[in-house]
């Protein structure tokens, strides 16, 4: 039941934003949603189910903010630049993003292991979640492939300076990540990124 999966992933996180994870309880997650707490049980399977599902979903809505961020300007500088930006809006409005892409999680949040864990349900969506989550690590080279294909084109050759694309690929998402730490004071990470990458006539 996609609909009462997506309400209670918003609930749990509506909940999340007003009390630590260890003080968010199940019975009170699933009246938010309209449901039963047996119909959030069988969804999830647990609490940690829970808590995978909601990182899972956060990460999912991250990178595609990155596809997004990616398909715009035709400039490769400006789509990185963009990429940056979406980076670190999404970390400061989203505490799970934050986590995710730092590997900093505060006693508040819940911290699934990023390993897979046994499945305890036969749902497809349940099995998703309990795969493994991404790390900081995988971020980084999720993002940089991504820009590297993006930029390039798909369905086209490397470029013969794709040594040069890859390296600014991920210069500009190390950059963002050092900015999510700690945030730049004048001009924003796009200004930063601008005058630290080469430009590129075409993508």
């Amino acid at each position: 039941m996609p609909a009462a999966r997506e309400s209670l992933l918003d609930a749990a996180y509506t909940a999340l934003a007003r009390r630590p994870w260890y003080a968010v309880r199940m019975v009170d997650v699933a009246a938010a949603a309209g449901v039963s707490r047996q119909t959030l049980y069988n969804e999830f399977g647990s609490k940690e189910g829970l808590a995978r599902a909601l990182v899972r979903r956060a990460a999912d809505g991250y990178l595609a903010g990155v596809e997004r961020a990616l398909s715009g300007p035709s400039d490769p500088c400006e789509r990185l630049a963009a990429t940056a930006e979406w980076m670190l809006s999404a970390a400061h409005d989203n505490a799970l993003v934050r986590a995710l892409l730092t590997g900093c999680w505060s006693e508040r949040l819940p911290s699934p292991a990023l390993t897979a864990v046994p499945s305890s349900s036969a749902g497809p969506a349940q099995r998703r979640a309990d795969g493994p989550l991404p790390s900081p690590g995988d971020f980084v080279r999720l993002v940089r492939d991504r820009a590297v294909a993006a930029l390039h084109g798909s369905g086209t050759p490397p470029p013969p300076d794709a040594a040069e694309l890859i390296r600014s690929c991920e210069l500009a998402v190390r950059l963002a990540l050092s900015c999510v730490a700690a945030p730049p004071a004048d001009g924003g990470v796009a200004d930063l990124l601008r005058t630290a990458l080469p430009r590129r006539s075409s993508a």
